[in-house]
């Protein structure tokens, strides 16, 4: 399965009772695809992975890869802090058939350079499936330094990295010095910061995990698309009129309170939140969904 340029980032619904709705969770990655995703990432971040079992994120995984069937990527989200418990957890994804792997730096321990280069590699090591790992500071502590992404690039089945740090001299360096791997594909570095996709398509980058994706997913294809076929003032002014969009859901609350506020909002039910998530003030709702509503939106909601 091509892991494609523009992926996004699923948020999990919950139900009334707060339990993972599975339903829910196969119809969201179906209008995604709908509406320009050429994948999706199940129980990253804007997953709210921490406040998933073990035995969720694998049903998960197979609903959504279920529903999904060839029509896109699945890529599941099995990094931790735990290199063990990442390893098991992906190898059993692995088995309920995802496409791929997001592994995310180990949070909290703030290992060094060389820890997280073993942890990349333990848990690559023991799947067959592409790896992509993930690379986040603001969440996590630690960056991975552009020296470390590349030695992680010649692990045969590491395929690319999202790319959080913002550091665009950082990301330039990796795309220029990361070897191709075995089968002559250049490493890939999708942008994990939506305001930062066409920047990071500038120095050579290939695509974007996404958040705004869930509700203007057919534009930022537009924007990639646009920017590859040489048409860059297209591919700049589809950049700026998102630019709102990105700041409306990124803010605080952030991610994922806001998405999930403005996919309610817009009439796509994807519940509430697990804590220690909790819902925006009314304050920062109604600024959220001013936004959204001043938007064209490509999500297509079920009447």
């Amino acid at each position: 399965m091509e892991i494609g340029r523009l992926l996004t980032a699923m948020v999990t619904p919950f139900d009334a009772a707060g339990q993972v709705d599975f339903a829910q969770a196969r119809r969201l990655a179906l209008a995604l695809l709908d509406s320009g995703s050429e994948g999706v990432v199940a129980a990253g971040t804007t997953g709210e992975a921490p406040t998933l079992s073990h035995e969720e994120k694998l049903q998960l995984f197979a609903e959504v890869k279920a529903a999904v069937g060839k029509r896109g990527a699945v890529v599941a989200g099995t990094g931790t802090y735990n290199t063990a418990e990442s390893i098991e957890l992906s190898r059993e994804a692995a088995r309920v058939g995802v496409d791929a792997l997001l592994l995310t730096t180990p949070y909290y321990s703030k290992p060094p350079q060389e820890g997280i280069f073993q942890h990349f590699q333990a848990i690559a090591s023991a799947v067959s499936l592409p790896c992509i790992f993930y690379n986040i500071p603001g969440r996590t502590g630690v960056n991975v330094t552009a020296e470390t992404m590349v030695r992680l690039a010649q692990v045969e089945n590491i395929v690319g990295v999202k790319e959080s740090s913002g550091d665009l001299k950082q990301i330039s360096r990796v795309i220029e010095e990361a070897p191709a791997g075995p089968d002559g594909q250049a490493f890939k570095v999708w942008s994990g910061d939506d305001e930062l996709t066409l920047p990071i398509l500038s120095v050579g980058g290939y695509g974007v995990i996404s958040v705004i994706s869930h509700l203007v997913g057919s534009q930022i294809r537009e924007m990639i698309q646009a920017y590859l076929s040489g048409r860059v003032e297209e591919a700049a002014r589809i950049h700026r009129r998102l630019l709102p969009l990105v700041s409306a859901l990124m803010s605080p609350p952030g991610n994922p309170i806001a998405l999930k506020h403005a996919l309610n909002g817009v009439g796509f039910n994807v519940g509430g939140y697990r804590l220690p998530l909790v819902a925006p003030d009314e304050e920062s709702g109604r600024r959220i969904m001013a936004e959204v509503r001043r938007q064209r939106l490509d999500l297509t909601v079920a009447v």
